[in-house]
């Protein structure tokens, strides 16, 4: 980050930043920026969103639904890369996934913490040389996935079982360096750690019960009877238990992420 004066004259190291009144002084106010790669309408933050404001993150975003324009890596606190009914593979129908690739692999190097949500995590894979198929079962639902055992206060360690929400009908192995953080029944690998600050989910915390039937109604066609693929009626038939326990995984994996963003 470039350096900031304050009034006093010190610099600080910071881009972004602010000036408030309280009570007859002046405080300097740190805001840090989160950018979101947005793929389609229909799938946002979801739980993120309220996490970052009381946070206080200004959230940008790239919509490239909308206009394929990035930031500099330099200029992003936090990256969230979401999910999207397309494939990482499908650079010629959709041109501007080569440079998006590239963007996440800039701003992983760069230390930055990053998120990524199912095709966010399939992207992120991708960008850093792993490949991403199509996968033996499609997991559309609620369905419970496992962390393997892992040592180490450097990993995001999830709980011995939980029921998550999942739309995914490809997968990704695990980058060079990768650690496995997650698996399911219908797919080896659901979640994977690189360093300290990157995450990849294959499935999705961030749901809402307005997000899941918002993915209900675009993508309900994928909704054909198989192994691990759920009703539109059992999915929306989820407890209110079920989403908060899955949005309260995702703020854990938030605030470690943060805890990793470089001072």
């Amino acid at each position: 980050m470039g350096a900031a004066e304050t009034p006093g004259g010190n610099l600080i190291g910071c881009s972004r930043w602010h000036y408030s009144r309280l009570h007859g002084e002046t405080a300097l106010l740190f805001t840090m920026r989160a950018h979101c790669l947005q793929h389609v309408p229909f799938e946002g933050l979801g739980c993120i969103e309220p996490w970052l404001v009381a946070a206080r993150y200004e959230i940008t975003y790239t919509r490239f639904f909308e206009r394929a324009e990035l930031p500099e890596p330099g200029a992003v606190d936090l990256l969230v890369v979401l999910g999207g009914p397309m494939s990482v593979n499908d650079e010629g129908e959709f041109p501007w996934l080569a440079p998006e690739k590239r963007f996440i692999r800039r701003v992983i190097e760069a230390g930055t913490p990053v998120l990524g949500i199912c095709l966010g995590a399939q992207l992120i894979a991708s960008a850093l040389g792993a490949r991403v198929s199509r996968n033996r079962e499609k997991e559309i639902g609620w369905f419970p996935v496992e962390a393997p055992p892992a040592d180490g206060a450097a990993l995001f360690h999830f709980p011995p079982s939980a029921e998550v929400f999942h739309w995914h009908g490809e997968t990704f192995d695990l980058p060079p360096g990768a650690v496995r953080l997650a698996r399911s029944a219908g797919c080896e690998n659901q979640a994977f750690q690189l360093g300290r600050s990157a995450l990849a989910l294959q499935f999705h915390l961030e749901t809402t019960p307005e997000a899941a039937r918002a993915m209900v109604e675009h993508c309900g066609a994928e909704l054909q009877p198989a192994r691990y693929v759920q009703s539109a009626a059992e999915i929306l038939a989820a407890t209110p238990e079920k989403y908060r326990a899955i949005n309260a995984l995702m703020a854990a994996a938030l605030a470690f992420l943060c805890d990793s963003a470089p001072a």
